[in-house]
C-alpha cells in the first residue's frame, strides 16, 4: 500500500481515498463560496474601502496564496484531518496547535450562524421580499438548511462531493455569466480606475488597511477545508494541498471581477443602502427582473455549499483533537457504517441551533453579520498566521537546498504569517468591543479544555510527542527517497508514491 494516503484503520475510522484532486479543487471553491462571500460581505468591505476593494482583494489574496503553500507543504509530511491543529502543535508547540485548531472550531461554529442567515434570506427572497425582511423566518428557513447539510456530510465525503459539484458549478457558471455581462454593460457606478487594483494612499493608513484586509481574509477562508479532507482523499500528499492552491487563484480571479462589475454598475450609496442585495442589482442590471432571481439562486446555493464545507472543517477538526483526546475522546468516534465523525457532527449541530435561538434576539439582520465576519476574520488570521510559521519551522533544514524551496516554503509562507499577524494585531486594537468580546472571547474559552486535557495527561501535550521536521530520516526517506533532496515546488517530488 502506498504510504501517501493511510489506511481507514490506522488513522481512526474516517473512509480513506474517497475524493479525487478535482473533488479537492471544487471543495476549495465551495469552501470560500464566492457568490456568498460577495453577497455578504460586500457591504462591509465597501463600508471599509469603498471603491478601492478590488485592491484589498488583491493586497490579501498574495499573502494568502503564501499561506495555501504553507498548507501545501505541510499537508505533504503530515496527512491528518486536523491539519493546522497537528501541524502546528508538532512544529511549533502542543498549546499553540490546540490553540489554532480551537480557532478553526471557533469560527466554523460563529459561521453556522451568519452563513445560515443568509440562506434563510436569499431562498425566501425567491417567494417574497417581505418574507426575507423577518429575521426569525431567516434563521428558521436558514436552521433547516444547516440541519439538511448536516445530514449530507453525516454520510460520507463522496456524497457531499457529488453535491458540491452541481451545487459549486452552477453558481460558479452564473457568476461569469453575469460578471462578464455586467462589465461590458456598465451602470450608473463609477468609471473604472487602475487605482481601485491598486489602492495605496487610500485605505486611511494603516489601521484602515488592516480593517479592510480582516474583510478580504473572510472572503477567502474555506479553501483550506482541503487539508481537513486529507486522510479521505486519494494521493493526498499532493491533491489537498494543490487542490486549496487552485482554489485561491481561481476565487480571487471571481473576488475580483464581480467586485470591478458592481463599482461599475452600482454607486456606492446603492451597495451600503437598505435596497435589494448588492448581486440582486447587479444581475438586474444585466437582465431586468430575471437576472436578479437567477443571482439569488447562485448566493443561496453558495450559502447551502460553504455550509457543508464548514461543517467538514469544524467536525473533522473535533474528530482529530477527540482522537488526540485534548477533547472528549467521543468526538473521534466514526460511525461504523458511514466512516464520518458523527459525534462531533451532533454536537455542532446542538450548539449550532442553540445558537441561532440567541440570534434571534437580535433584531438586525446586518448586525449579526458584521460582527461575525469581524469576529471570524480575527481567527482566520491567528491560524492562518501560525501555519505560515509551522511550514518554515518544519522545513528549515531544508530551506536552502534550492531557490524554489526558499521561495515557496520559506519567504512567501512567512510573508503571509507576518501579513496575518499585523492584521490580527492591528485589529484587536481598533475594533468595537462587541467584535473583540465575539473574536477573542471565543478563543479564549479554549483555553480551559487545552488546560484540563494537559493536566490530564494527555500523549498530545507530552515532552517527547513525534515532531514535526521536514528533514527528519523518516519523512525524508519516505518523500524524497535516500537523496533528501526537496523538488522544485512546481514538481512532484514531495508526494512520491513509495
Amino acid at each position: 500500500m502506498s504510504k501517501d494516503t493511510p489506511s481507514t484503520e490506522s488513522r481512526g475510522g474516517l473512509r480513506a481515498n474517497v475524493l479525487t484532486g478535482f473533488d479537492t479543487v471544487v471543495m476549495a471553491i465551495a469552501g470560500s463560496a464566492p457568490a456568498y462571500s460577495l453577497a455578504a460581505t460586500t457591504v462591509a468591505l465597501s463600508a471599509t474601502a469603498g471603491l478601492i476593494g478590488p485592491a484589498a482583494l488583491l493586497w490579501c489574496a498574495i499573502p494568502m496564496l503564501g499561506i495555501a503553500w504553507a498548507f501545501n507543504y505541510l499537508g505533504r509530511i503530515d496527512v491528518n484531518a486536523g491539519a493546522s491543529y497537528s501541524w502546528v502543535g508538532r512544529a511549533l508547540h502542543p498549546s499553540l496547535g490546540f490553540m489554532a485548531g480551537w480557532s478553526v472550531v471557533a469560527s466554523a461554529t460563529i459561521f453556522m450562524v451568519i452563513g445560515s442567515l443568509p440562506a434563510g434570506q436569499y431562498t425566501l427572497t425567491l417567494f417574497s421580499a417581505s418574507a426575507a425582511d423577518n429575521t426569525s423566518l431567516c434563521i428558521l428557513v436558514g436552521a433547516l438548511w444547516f440541519l439538511a447539510m448536516a445530514a449530507l456530510v453525516t454520510l460520507g465525503a463522496r456524497i457531499t462531493a457529488h453535491a458540491q459539484w452541481i451545487m459549486t458549478g452552477i453558481e460558479l457558471v452564473i457568476l461569469l455569466v453575469f460578471g462578464i455581462a455586467a462589465l461590458v454593460h456598465g451602470g450608473n457606478g463609477a468609471v473604472f480606475s487602475w487605482s481601485w487594483l491598486w489602492g495605496w494612499g487610500h485605505f486611511g493608513g494603516p489601521s484602515g488597511f488592516a480593517a479592510a484586509a480582516l474583510i478580504a481574509a473572510f472572503y477567502f477562508w474555506g479553501w483550506d477545508v482541503t487539508a481537513n479532507l486529507s486522510e479521505e482523499t486519494s494521493n493526498s500528499r499532493k491533491n489537498s494541498g494543490y487542490g486549496g492552491l487552485i482554489g485561491v487563484i481561481a476565487v480571487f480571479g471571481l473576488f475580483e471581477m464581480v467586485t470591478i462589475a458592481i463599482n461599475i454598475v452600482e454607486t456606492q450609496k446603492q451597495i451600503a443602502g437598505n435596497g435589494d442585495p448588492v448581486l440582486v442589482v447587479l444581475g438586474n442590471s444585466v437582465w431586468s427582473g430575471v437576472g436578479g432571481k437567477i443571482m439569488v439562486v447562485a448566493v443561496m446555493l453558495s450559502t447551502i455549499a460553504t455550509l457543508e464545507t464548514t461543517l467538514i472543517q469544524v467536525t473533522r477538526s473535533l474528530f482529530a483533537m477527540g482522537r488526540d483526546k485534548t477533547l472528549p475522546a467521543a468526538f473521534g468516534r466514526s460511525h461504523s457504517r458511514w466512516q464520518t465523525p458523527w459525534v462531533a457532527i451532533a454536537a455542532v449541530v446542538v450548539v449550532s441551533l442553540a445558537m441561532f435561538i440567541a440570534a434571534n434576539n437580535v433584531t438586525k439582520f446586518n448586525h449579526i453579520l458584521l460582527h461575525g465576519f469581524n469576529a471570524i476574520g480575527l481567527q482566520i488570521a491567528f491560524y492562518y498566521a501560525l501555519a505560515g510559521l509551522a511550514v518554515v519551522v518544519a522545513y528549515r533544514k531544508l530551506l536552502t537546498k534550492s531557490l524554489s524551496n526558499l521561495f515557496f516554503i520559506g519567504i512567501w509562507p512567512l510573508a503571509g504569517a507576518v501579513f496575518m499577524g499585523y492584521t490580527f494585531v492591528e485589529n484587536v486594537k481598533n475594533l468595537a468591543p462587541h467584535d473583540l468580546e465575539i473574536g477573542l472571547g471565543a478563543l479564549a474559552v479554549g483555553l480551559i479544555p487545552m488546560a484540563w486535557y494537559w493536566i490530564k495527561g494527555s500523549d498530545y501535550y507530552r515532552s517527547g510527542a513525534t515532531r514535526l521536521d521536514a528533514a527528519s530520516a523518516d519523512q525524508v526517506n519516505a518523500l524524497y527517497g535516500e537523496s533528501a533532496l526537496v523538488t522544485s515546488a512546481a514538481g512532484d517530488g514531495l508526494a512520491t508514491d513509495i
